[in-house]
């Protein structure tokens, strides 16, 4: 049930209108960064309207990269914007899918928990806030900012819309709605056109919900028309309507939004005492990530997941995109990425496709479709002398290229994409026996798992030099992992003898988690079975990648 009248945590909505992908995740966790600056506990979660259990079972091309926490929780990737802005992990309390809401219910129902009641819509809605109300008690947080998934309008979300309602009427004065919604401008017109989200607000409106600020996403700043039309049509005082156009670095949006006074407007609304925020570390970070840059690096990045119909997209590889921008903003360098259809890569076209890029990447990815074009592409950085970074997927095909390349073994493979006597990554029985079940979404190797680092290697150095993501003292980490094969230690001596280096390995199970090459063979080639990308943020790069950047600027 909503909270009573008297309970001191206060709640934002965050709702989108028009289109989706045009920042509500941003949006909400700029507000979040602008009120923890303040001084107040902030507890961002994400509601989606699908009715999977998770993301991890959603192909990344159809929703974008699965963001992985240190809980194992596979969420939507607005759970690493939330991490990124707030300097803070997020995990399964952060992240609700409308699956989980359905079956949460209907476990109940079967196990009696609602003493014979109908079990109705209500019972929905009620779920929907206890999820909200449990994340506050948790984190102890002053304010949640709750994100609505999809747009206004959409019918597999109306029940969200219907818990914030319910939850604003059992709490005046504690809640807030912000609509962002998009204001599109027409080549042929040349103005911007306030009707979409008119629109949109009156979709609200007919659920029973009045935003208190329209956040305007568009091409340029709102000029002062615009908001003089959103105060009319949309039942709104006009400075309310809070402009948010398109910037160089969405690092930005939070100096935007609070240029225009928008914490001291939401903290009057929520009768808070007004705080003015300390943005003074997140300034400079703007001014380094705007700054020109001294260097200029060029990295192919080699994978299957770029293609959407007719058209290329970056979401299913944001975290890494993300982790290079970060290590790129710490080296003052400027990135270019070459993407790479691997699934197009020969052993007679694969120099002309890759060329001579400063710095290769094998990233993420599963099943046998473009594998062998990824194992070419990780014997080519060899080769060819080029800083190369294996990411999972990318770190096991790396050592299946030095098998087939270096040692001889011709057939070497992995159980995941054929059956053969050399499978230098292999399927651990446990694994084998749940999917065996087709027991697929949340089963894998999920989530933060230690590793003992070796002394006097590349891993080592890159931990120990930038100095993070490493107890020295126990040369211990902790990265996020996603994944069910692993290196068959059957092959270790083999590899070992040809100079190959396994540099980490986990703390339960003994298990592989970082290779590379000495130096004597390679200037930076390394492979990690963890996923870097994922505990990288703006204020604190990951020490791998400001290493691999580093090589990458060394050549060019």
């Amino acid at each position: 049930m909503p909270q009573s009248k008297g309970n001191k945590t206060k709640y934002i909505f965050v709702s989108g209108g028009v289109i989706s992908g045009i920042g509500k995740g941003i949006t909400a966790a700029s507000i979040s960064l602008l009120l923890k600056s303040s001084g107040y506990t902030v507890a961002p979660i994400k509601f989606e309207g699908y009715l999977n259990i998770d993301a991890g079972t959603i192909n990344p091309i159809e929703h974008g990269d699965v963001f992985l926490c240190d809980d194992g929780a596979e969420t939507d990737m607005d759970i690493g914007t939330y991490e990124k802005f707030l300097q803070e992990n997020m995990g399964k309390e952060n992240f609700v899918t409308m699956g989980q809401i359905y079956k949460t219910i209907i476990d109940k129902e079967r196990r009696f928990e609602y003493n014979g009641e109908d079990v109705e819509a209500v019972h929905i809605t009620e779920e929907i806030i206890s999820r909200i109300n449990k994340l506050a008690s948790i984190k102890k947080a002053d304010i949640v900012v709750i994100e609505l998934g999809g747009t206004a309008g959409e019918y597999w979300n109306v029940f969200y819309y219907e818990a914030a309602r319910l939850l604003a009427f059992h709490n005046p004065g504690d809640v807030i709605h912000i609509h962002v919604s998009y204001v599109p401008t027409p080549g042929h017109l040349g103005e911007p056109k306030t009707k979409p989200t008119q629109l949109s607000v009156r979709t609200l409106n007919s659920m029973g919900i009045q935003p208190d600020f329209i956040v305007a996403r568009s091409e340029k700043p709102l000029d002062q028309r615009r908001k003089d039309r959103f105060a009319l049509f949309c039942n709104m005082h006009r400075e309310d309507v809070i402009s948010n156009p398109d910037v160089k670095s969405v690092y930005e949006v939070p100096l935007v939004l609070e240029k225009q006074g928008i914490t001291k407007k939401i903290v009057d609304k929520l009768h808070l005492s007004d705080k003015k925020p300390e943005m003074s570390t997140w300034e400079n970070l703007v001014q380094k990530v705007l700054k020109k840059k001294d260097h200029t690096v060029e990295i192919a990045i080699v994978g299957k997941y770029f293609g959407t119909g007719d058209y290329q997209l970056k979401d299913s590889y944001a975290a890494l995109f993300d982790a290079l921008d970060h290590a790129g903003f710490a080296k003052n360098t400027k990135i270019h990425t070459k993407w790479i259809d691997a699934e197009k890569i020969t052993d007679q076209n694969i120099e002309e496709i890759i060329g001579q890029p400063n710095g290769i990447i094998v990233p993420i990815g599963w099943g046998e479709r473009g594998a062998e074009g990824m194992i070419k592409a990780a014997n080519y950085a060899r080769v060819k002398q080029i800083p190369y970074l294996g990411l999972c997927y990318g770190m096991q095909l790396a050592c299946i290229a030095f098998g087939r390349y270096v040692i001889g073994l011709t057939d070497a493979n992995s159980d995941e994409n054929t059956k053969t006597i050399n499978n230098i990554i292999h399927f651990m029985p446990e694994q084998k026996a749940i999917t065996e079940k087709r027991a697929y979404g949340g089963t894998m190797r999920l989530g933060a798992w230690e590793a003992i680092i070796k002394e006097n290697t590349l891993a080592y150095q890159l931990y120990d030099t930038y100095n993070g993501f490493i107890d020295k003292a126990k040369r211990l980490t902790s990265e996020r992992h996603r994944h069910r094969y692993e290196f068959n230690d059957t092959f270790v001596s083999q590899f070992e003898n040809a100079g190959f280096i396994f540099s980490g390995r986990s703390v339960e199970e003994n298990l592989v988690e970082i290779i590379e090459l000495p130096k004597s063979q390679h200037p930076f080639y390394i492979g990690t079975q963890g996923h870097p990308e994922y505990k990288s943020r703006p204020l604190s790069p990951h020490p791998i990648f400001l290493g691999f950047i580093q090589a990458c600027i060394n050549t060019s």
